[in-house]
């Protein structure tokens, strides 16, 4: 009997042992992430005039007046989703109403259906698009995969789509960009190529679409980010209409 005891109390041990390893990797998993630049961001945003709203839940809205194209976006993996205020403010300046979900950990990956519903709040949109960047941009795709109804479009940033898109795609990538795994892109590709119009950006880098620095194992970018963001928002403005 002591020797049963023995052997449960050992196991018992053994699996809060491996219970506690396992937290604490994932606590250091998902405290390790690109934290936003707030100094360059303010300095970006300081000439913008849409205004910014946040929501109960974290969600970031950038409504100009009179709106009718709206655009969801899913922030990159392990980024802090504010280093894209520049991005859509930017856009939001050129008129389209803009939504920035925050995402669980900083992982789209948690919540590939953060847009679920986000369309109903805004009757006075007549044109949806969805997108983001990297591991973002992949999985608003698996979400618009399944909603084609909601939107008119995707507009893919360093990203590939894993699932299989019949609507208009824009796809951005830097010519520097590392991060992005070609072989990837290049094997899913024909799952966007339906109605794709493809950008390169030249000079680009794979972390300039947002603002929070340099990411491991990107290229060197020939460009700022100012500028990288703004060729961006001009191309999507020329995608959307």
């Amino acid at each position: 009997m002591k020797k049963t005891k023995r052997t449960a109390l050992i196991w018992t041990l053994s699996l809060a042992i491996c219970l506690a390893i396992i937290f604490g990797v994932c606590a250091v998993y998902v405290g390790d992430y690109y934290r936003a630049d707030s100094e360059a961001i303010s300095e970006f945003t300081n000439n913008h005039s849409v205004k910014q709203n946040e929501t109960s839940n974290g969600v970031l809205v950038f409504e100009p007046d009179g709106a009718s194209i709206g655009f969801i976006f899913y922030p990159g993996g392990k980024v802090e989703y504010t280093s894209y205020i520049p991005l859509m403010s930017s856009l939001a300046e050129e008129g389209v109403l803009c939504i920035l979900l925050e995402m669980p950990f900083n992982l789209a990956v948690l919540d590939v259906n953060a847009a679920e519903g986000m369309t109903d709040d805004y009757p006075e949109i007549e044109e949806w698009y969805i997108g983001g960047h990297s591991l973002g941009g992949s999985m608003a795709a698996s979400h618009l995969a399944k909603n084609t109804a909601n939107f008119d479009g995707l507009i893919l940033l360093g990203s590939y789509s894993t699932a299989e898109i019949t609507l208009p795609v824009l796809s951005i990538y830097g010519s520097e960009d590392k991060v992005l795994n070609r072989e990837k892109y290049a094997e899913y590709k024909p799952n966007i190529s339906v109605l794709l119009t493809e950008f390169v950006i030249n000079g680009g880098c794979h972390a300039y679409f947002g603002m929070y620095g340099e990411q491991d194992g990107d290229g060197t970018p020939s460009i700022s980010v100012d500028e990288q963001i703004e060729i961006t928002v001009n191309e999507i403005i020329k995608f959307i209409n």
